[in-house]
C-alpha cells in the first residue's frame, strides 16, 4: 500500500491501481472506443462517398480526434476518473492528494496516451507503469493523477469488551473532547486484543493507557477497578455518545448483546477470562447485579396509584398509594 498524502498532511489509506487490472481497464476502453471510432467511420464512408478526397480525410481526422482522444477525456471529466474499463474493474482515476480529477487533468492524461498508448501500441505506459513505485504512466506523471483501487475488500472491526455492568454510565459527565483519535485506536487495539496478549504485557498496557485517559480527561478510577475494565467503561461512554449524536437522544441508551454503542453484551467473557465461579473473573471484578429498589406492593385493586373513592388508606381508598394529589374543590 503505498502512502498518499493530502493537501492537509492526512495520510490515505488506498492501494494504487497495478499494471495488470489497468492493462484489462484499458482494453475494455480501447474497445469501445475503436468499435464506435469504426461504426462512425463506416458510416460517413457510405453517407459522404461524393465528397473528395481532401475533404474525407479532414473528416476523418476530425472524427479521429472527437472519439479516439476526446470521447475519453470527455468521459473521465464527466464521471471524475471512472471510465467504462475501470468501472468493471474498479479503478479510479484521482490526483495525488486524493481528490477528484478535472477537466485539466483529463486532458494532459488523454493528450500523453494517444502518444503513449496509440501510438506506441501501450509500450511506452507499460514500461512507464512498471519503472513508476505507484504504477503511474507518463500522463498520470504529467497531469499529477494517479489510478487506485475503488473496491478494496474491508477489514474485519473486532468488537470492544463490555465494561462490568455497575460502570456503564459512570462516565457520563466527564470531559471527553480532549483525548486524541490515536489514542483512542490505541485504547481499542488494547481492549480487541486482550485475549491475545500476554496477562502481564496486556495489564501494563491498559495501565498505561488508563494513565493517559486519566490526564486526558481528569476522571478518577474508581477503586478496586481494573484498568481494561476503566478503558472499556470509557470507551463505551464515547461510543453512546456518538450514538446519540448520530441517532438521537435514546440511542447508545441500553446494554445489550449488542447495543447501540457498538460494544458486546458478554460481561462474563468479554476479557476471554474463564468465570472463576462466583460471578466474577481473575481480573478480580465480580458481575453482581445492581440491587432493586423495593418500592412497595400494590394490590391488584390499585396498581395505577390512582385514589378511588371508598377505599382504605385515605380519601383515596384502601390498597391504593398516596401520590400526594388533592383535586381541586
Amino acid at each position: 500500500m503505498s502512502a498518499l498524502v493530502t493537501g492537509d498532511a492526512v495520510v490515505l489509506g488506498i492501494q494504487p491501481a497495478k499494471l495488470p487490472s489497468r492493462a484489462l481497464a484499458l482494453a475494455v476502453d480501447l474497445v469501445v472506443v475503436w468499435g464506435l471510432f469504426l461504426v462512425v467511420m463506416v458510416g460517413l464512408a457510405l453517407t459522404t462517398a461524393s465528397l473528395d478526397p481532401a475533404a474525407s480525410r479532414a473528416l476523418g481526422v476530425a472524427v479521429f480526434l472527437l472519439i479516439p482522444v476526446g470521447a475519453p477525456i470527455a468521459v473521465e471529466t464527466l464521471t471524475k476518473g471512472r471510465s467504462l474499463g475501470k468501472l468493471a474493474c474498479g479503478l479510479r482515476v484521482v490526483r495525488d492528494d486524493g481528490g477528484p480529477v478535472r477537466f485539466r487533468h483529463a486532458l494532459v492524461r488523454g493528450a500523453m496516451g494517444a502518444v503513449e498508448i496509440t501510438l506506441t501500441m501501450g509500450v511506452v505506459a507499460a514500461i512507464a507503469s512498471l519503472v513508476s513505485a505507484r504504477g503511474r504512466r507518463l500522463g498520470d506523471v504529467f497531469a499529477g493523477t494517479l489510478v487506485v483501487r475503488e473496491r478494496v475488500p474491508g477489514a474485519q472491526v473486532a468488537a470492544v469488551p463490555a465494561p462490568p455492568p455497575w460502570l456503564v454510565g459512570r462516565f457520563g459527565q466527564v470531559d471527553l473532547s480532549g483525548v486524541p483519535d490515536e489514542l483512542w485506536l490505541a485504547v481499542r487495539q488494547c481492549l480487541t486484543r486482550m485475549g491475545q496478549l500476554d496477562p502481564a504485557v496486556a495489564g501494563a498496557m491498559a495501565a498505561g493507557l488508563a494513565d493517559e485517559l486519566v490526564v486526558r480527561t481528569g476522571a478518577v478510577v474508581p477503586e478496586g477497578v481494573p484498568p481494561e475494565a476503566f478503558l472499556a467503561a470509557v470507551v463505551q461512554e464515547r461510543q453512546a455518545r456518538d450514538a446519540r449524536r448520530a441517532f438521537g437522544s435514546g440511542a447508545g441508551s441500553g446494554v445489550g448483546t449488542e447495543s447501540a454503542a457498538g460494544v458486546v453484551g458478554d460481561q462474563a467473557e468479554a476479557w476471554g477470562v474463564p468465570d472463576d465461579g462466583r460471578g466474577g473473573t481473575e481480573h478480580g471484578w465480580a458481575l453482581e447485579p445492581l440491587p432493586p429498589v423495593d418500592s412497595g406492593a400494590l394490590p391488584a385493586s390499585g396498581r395505577s396509584g390512582v385514589r378511588g373513592p371508598g377505599a382504605e388508606g385515605g380519601p383515596g381508598g384502601a390498597g391504593t398509594r398516596s401520590t400526594g394529589f388533592v383535586p381541586p374543590a
